[in-house]
């Protein structure tokens, strides 16, 4: 039996709706991001009135026995960066298990049920394994330098949301340094300096395209191979 076509068309586009939402629903999240490690933002205040026909401003005020550091939203900051890493894991299992079984002759009558003069159902069984297994993993990072990048956005309780990236082109290819945090002013030096190290949620990512990056990556039929979707 044929379902008129203007019966069809309802029942397909509910299912192409039905099938896009799934989609949506499960978006796949970036390597390495976990929830639980997102910076949590403080409550929001009451924003003070802008007095917008005077000359003083409190949101672009300054200290006359302050230093100038980064305060406001597109001022720069550097930071210097010295992360260093260093982690290193062993691991050795070892199990055994042995076993023995014998089962003595039935007798009847005082007498082994035997024939041809052996036993008819005596029996024994022994078995033994055993499994040996050990691993260790060490790792090791270093990164020296610095970068200088902006203020991204102002927090209500003052701390400083930064982000920048640095270019380097080098012969036939290009280095780059990325890098994202959350600061506190009262980390910042009277050089207008920070330490990656006092960066809170920071993100640090240094990569390079290019000829050279190019040499480093395998083919497509190397990552296959080396990928979960190769079974054996």
């Amino acid at each position: 039996m044929n379902r008129p076509r203007h019966l069809l068309r309802p029942a397909l586009a509910a299912g192409m709706a039905l099938l896009l939402s799934a989609c949506a629903a499960t978006q796949p999240t970036q390597p390495g991001d976990d929830p639980a490690y997102h910076p949590v933002m403080p409550a929001q205040p009451v924003p003070q009135a802008q007095n917008n026909g005077g000359i003083y401003q409190a949101a672009h005020s300054q200290g006359l026995f302050e230093d100038y550091k980064a305060r406001n939203v597109g001022d720069i900051l550097t930071v210097i960066l010295a992360e260093s890493t260093q982690a290193q894991k062993s691991a050795s299992t070892s199990t055994s298990k042995d076993a023995d079984l014998e089962l003595g002759n039935l007798t009847a009558f005082g007498r082994d049920a035997t024939l041809n003069g052996r036993p008819l159902f005596g029996a024994s069984n022994s078995s033994s394994r055993s499994f040996g297994g050990s691993g260790d993993s060490a790792q090791s990072n270093q990164l020296d330098g610095e970068i200088t990048v902006t203020v991204a956005e102002v927090l209500p309780n003052g701390n400083l949301v930064i982000q920048g990236e640095k270019w380097l082109g080098i012969n036939q290819g290009e280095e780059y340094v990325r890098f994202r945090g959350i600061v506190r002013p009262v980390d910042v030096t009277t050089n207008n300096t920070v330490l990656s190290t006092q960066v809170a949620n920071a993100r640090v990512y240094y990569g390079g395209s290019g000829v050279l990056a190019d040499s480093n990556t395998p083919g497509w039929i190397t990552r296959f191979f080396n990928s979960p979707m190769w079974p054996f």
